[in-house]
């Protein structure tokens, strides 16, 4: 165990720890993620709320390349890190869970009392009449309308979005709300889009009450996750990293540990159980 993995383990152990968790949690269930290794945002840029609203060809493309990369999100399983962070909140050691990732892991593995920051992919919602349904309905409802669709996805981005030709995407059939007949979107945030101010505020909340806050898995990049960090620093609240790269986090931390999630949040898990 590194210097800095046994320092923030004994963190960890006082309790009242606020985990910020990104796509890099994700990637070891085979979900890419942004900027990473495996990052999607090395390829292209991702789909933007103002382009998914405002093109309905690139509305196309997406729900064409959704079809397909939703299979990976919707069988993905969780990995070690997932776990050791559920069984982290059972001890009683976490005051609550903001997670940046789209594909529900934290969940599938145990954990309770998760806020995700940019929402789910297993649900939908339209824009026009608000009505929210099923990821699993809309995939059948899109198989009966496209029942010779073959194309291959080339990759995977970190919200489902394979990569097609556009020429794979051009019969593609989308469908509309089963009530009203408007415009459905995946009821995630995209890029562009705000988060829900409430969720904001109660992930604020979370970050006052908490002794210290675990960074796991994000580069923190965009503004979304990063502000929770920077209120943690002007409150005087330790902050802690554990990541494969670097992270906008790093000079404000207290802890950086460069490393595969998957390994070191079964250790530090290991470690903090061993001293209860």
């Amino acid at each position: 165990m590194t210097a800095g993995l046994r320092e923030l383990t004994a963190l960890v152990a006082e309790g009242g720890v606020v985990v910020l968790s990104g796509a890099g949690l994700s990637t070891e269930s085979g979900i890419p993620d942004y900027r990473g290794p495996t990052g999607s945002a090395r390829r292209g840029t991702p789909m933007t709320y103002q382009v998914f609203t405002g093109d309905p060809i690139a509305r196309r493309r997406y729900w064409a390349r959704s079809y397909l990369g939703w299979r990976t999100i919707a069988y993905a399983s969780p990995n070690a890190g997932h776990h050791a962070v559920a069984g982290l909140e059972r001890l009683g050691l976490l005051g609550g869970i903001i997670t940046q990732n789209v594909d529900g892991l934290h969940q599938a593995a145990g954990a309770r009392d998760v806020i995700e920051l940019h929402g789910n992919l297993v649900s939908v919602v339209c824009l026009d009449c608000g009505c929210r349904t099923t990821r699993d309905r809309l995939d059948v409802r899109l198989s009966e309308a496209n029942p010779g669709f073959r194309a291959q996805a080339t990759a995977l981005n970190a919200d489902g979005d394979a990569e097609l030709a556009d020429d794979e995407v051009a019969d593609f059939e989308i469908v509309g709300c089963e009530y009203c007949g408007g415009t459905l979107k995946p009821d995630v945030v995209f890029f562009g889009e705000s988060v829900a101010p409430d969720r904001v505020r109660t992930c604020y909340d979370l970050v006052e009450k908490a002794r210290a806050v675990v960074v796991l898995g994000s580069s923190l990049t965009v503004h979304s996750g990063r502000r929770f960090v920077t209120h943690a620093v002007k409150l005087d609240i330790p902050v802690g990293v554990i990541n494969q790269g670097v992270t906008r986090a790093d000079p404000v931390a207290r802890w950086v540990v460069d490393a595969p999630l998957g390994e070191a949040l079964p250790h530090l898990l290991a470690s903090v159980t061993a001293t209860r």
